[in-house]
């Protein structure tokens, strides 16, 4: 049954990517030349003759990752910088591994509707309008929830047993920015009087927040 339903779910990316928020393509494939110092909305491609098979094929996403962090989860991209070939194309996969109780942080893609199917285990999912609702679900194994752009979002792992998840943009290069490294651990940093201000705390615990999401 699960796999009836990621066959759905893949097509349902298919679908989706008719909607696509990136810039329409003119030409057959455009494979981002990585290499090239020419700065575009994208990519520039890569020579006709240059192209091979690689520049469409990606592996990483058939394995949960290894998760040592904090926050419990790893988010493994299948995007344009993994497979050059999808430049131009408006589309991208990543996988998302939790710990029991891993979370993947409250966050936004600027560039595009997230769309995510869940592998195996148990997740409590939610995104925040700009109403500022919450608009949350309880998910388990073959259920798919749709994140829109720009929105913030999160998931975490409810359950006793790891978790995992594939999700599809409407993007090449979704972009993510999560909003606690973001606001706590840019560079330069943002002032301190923003942060307090704006959180309605002391520089103390501004300070103490910095350093436990600064870079290691």
């Amino acid at each position: 049954m699960a796999a009836k339903v990621f066959a759905y779910f893949v097509a349902l990316v298919a679908v989706f990517s008719v909607a696509k928020s990136d810039p329409d393509l003119l030409q057959d494939i455009c494979v981002a030349d990585t290499s090239s110092g020419v700065k575009v909305n994208g990519f520039a491609c890569k020579k006709d003759a240059d192209v091979t098979e690689n520049d469409f094929f990606f592996s990483g996403l058939a394995k949960p990752a290894v998760v040592n962090n904090s926050v419990g989860s790893v988010v493994t991209g299948a995007n344009v910088e993994k497979i050059p070939g999808l430049n131009t194309l408006g589309v991208s996969l990543s996988r998302i591994d939790y710990q029991p109780g891993g979370l993947n942080p409250p966050h936004t893609h600027p560039r595009a509707t997230e769309i995510i199917f869940v592998l195996d285990g148990e997740l409590d999912v939610g995104f925040i309008t700009t109403a500022n609702k919450l608009i949350s679900k309880s998910l388990k194994k073959g259920d798919i929830f749709v994140f829109p752009k720009g929105l913030v979002h999160f998931q975490q792992n409810n359950g006793k047993e790891p978790a995992s998840v594939i999700s599809g943009f409407n993007s090449q290069l979704p972009g993510t920015q999560s909003i606690a490294v973001t606001l706590f651990g840019s560079t330069p940093a943002v002032p301190d009087h923003v942060l307090t201000k704006a959180f309605q705390i002391g520089t103390k615990e501004v300070n103490k927040i910095k350093s436990r999401l600064a870079p290691k």
